[in-house]
């Protein structure tokens, strides 16, 4: 009954955004593209996430101005899609080898963790937020899958315990608000500066930057801590009834097919990371890197540990890896999403310049406090349910001349900051980021749990964006 009353609500939104009458002077695409969004969703809420993506798909190539052919080059043919499927066949290949049982021990076992079970899972949430800061969060939180599973492993907990959902939501949040506490190899700040220069001439140091972006992380990394503590409190027994000692004793010494494995994915991550610092210094092999895109560095990855061999047997057995080791639910519901995203962004669909026409008005005759808000809760709200580049594109070009008419009432500089860094916090429904839908897809949580969580994390980001963030900018950019 459940299953078959979420298809119907879906369906019928899908269906009211086709028969309705434009609302406001949206387009009648735009209307339906908000229907079949919004029927989507309803399933993606209740019932999964793998064929309602498809569904989705399906029907936004009914939408006018748009065709099945476009939808396919943005969704499936996308960088994403072939990054995540890559990812999976090097992760998969390192999953095998004791490296990440390995690192799952050590970090169980290290000091800090063995102060109590909360600082297990503060010690947990941390790593990832510190590492974060140098990394993409698809990238960063791909990589800590088959570590979260080697964790959940030796604790034995089971995918529905309390403490599994608090790990993978922790590591899931603190992996996209890292992506907006520094500008390095992070798209999402790095755009929404350089719309700032193009506008006025003008540049944001990634120091300065940084200097009121930090901050803002750190108080809400704390609030989400505090939330596991005293909200949603998971069952910490079985961490701390851990023999830490006899669990150092079962790592084993490392073999030559581990260090084969190894040393492929370590230089993944090095193509992943590295030349983003070499730009100044070496040009020729930073642009070469940024115009293969981050599905290079795994397709590399993917395509030596299937070409080179141990004892006569390739590292990765390509029929393997892609039966067992890619979560293809996952990618079909972040090419889903990328359909989505697109749509709404669609010249032709209108719904951005509706978007544009509808609010710009409204917040002419508002104050410098109240537009401060509403831009920063505007651009949360708007990365939280579609794509991340939109928000920064759409919020940036409607705030920039709304904050210059203020003659400095408004600092632009600030508020094109925090949006790129606001726009980084995506973390709330499935299509905010691919890391959701990889976080869902991992069993380990569900829509719901991410959704309430994701929107209490918004609703304080916001918070502290504006009562903090925004002053510390003032004051470091004047």
């Amino acid at each position: 009954m459940k299953r078959q009353t979420a298809v119907i609500l879906g369906l019928l939104c899908m269906f009211l955004g086709k028969v309705l009458p434009p609302a406001g002077g949206l387009t009648p695409a735009g209307m339906q593209v908000l229907g079949i969004f919004a029927g989507v969703l309803i399933m993606w809420l209740t019932i999964a996430i793998h064929w309602p993506s498809l569904l989705g798909i399906a029907m936004l190539a009914t939408v006018p101005g748009l065709s099945l052919n476009k939808l396919l080059a943005v969704s499936v043919g996308n960088s994403t899609f072939s990054f995540l499927l890559f990812t999976f066949m090097c992760t998969y290949a390192l999953s095998k080898t004791p490296f990440v049982k390995r690192c799952a021990i050590g970090f169980i076992c290290s000091r800090i963790a063995r102060k109590g079970s909360w600082w297990f899972l503060i010690s947990y949430c941390a790593s990832v937020l510190i590492i974060g800061m140098f990394m993409s969060p698809v990238v960063l939180f791909v990589i800590y899958l088959p570590i979260l599973d080697a964790i959940c492993e030796e604790l034995q907990l089971r995918n529905e315990d309390s403490l599994t959902n608090s790990l993978v939501l922790g590591q899931l949040i603190c992996a996209e608000m890292s992506c907006g506490m520094t500008p390095i190899a992070h798209v999402f700040p790095i755009m929404a500066l350089g719309f700032y220069s193009a506008a006025t001439g003008k540049s944001i140091a990634y120091g300065d930057y940084m200097l009121f972006a930090v901050p803002v992380g750190l108080i809400c990394f704390a609030a989400l801590m505090l939330i596991f503590r005293f909200v949603l409190k998971p069952d910490m027994s079985k961490v701390a009834n851990l023999d830490f000692d006899a669990l150092e004793k079962t790592i084993p010494p490392m073999e030559k097919y581990e260090k084969m494995v190894l040393s492929i994915c370590v230089a993944v991550v090095i193509m992943w990371i590295v030349p983003g610092f070499l730009k100044s210094s070496f040009p020729g092999i930073y642009q070469f890197f940024k115009n293969q895109g981050t599905a290079f560095p795994p397709l590399v990855g993917a395509s030596l540990l299937c070409l080179l061999t141990l004892e006569g047997k390739p590292l990765l057995d390509f029929k393997e890896a892609v039966s067992k080791g890619v979560d293809w639910g996952s990618i079909i519901m972040a090419a889903g999403t990328l359909a989505l995203g697109a749509a709404m962004t669609n010249k032709t669909v209108g719904i951005t310049a509706w978007i544009s026409q509808t609010i710009a008005p409204l917040l002419q005759s508002a104050s410098a406090a109240t537009m401060v808000l509403f831009i920063i809760a505007w651009a949360s709200i708007q990365t939280n349910v579609s794509s991340n580049m939109v928000t920064v594109t759409v919020v940036t070009a409607i705030a920039i001349p709304l904050c210059n008419a203020t003659n400095g009432a408004i600092n632009t500089a600030v508020v094109c900051a925090l949006i790129g860094m606001i726009a980084s916090y995506a973390y709330a429904t499935p299509p905010a980021h691919p890391a959701v839908a990889l976080a869902i897809g991992s069993e380990k949580t569900t829509t719901g749990q991410v959704l309430k969580l994701g929107i209490t994390m918004m609703i304080i980001a916001v918070l502290v964006t504006v009562a903090v963030g925004y002053p510390l900018g003032v004051a470091v950019l004047g």
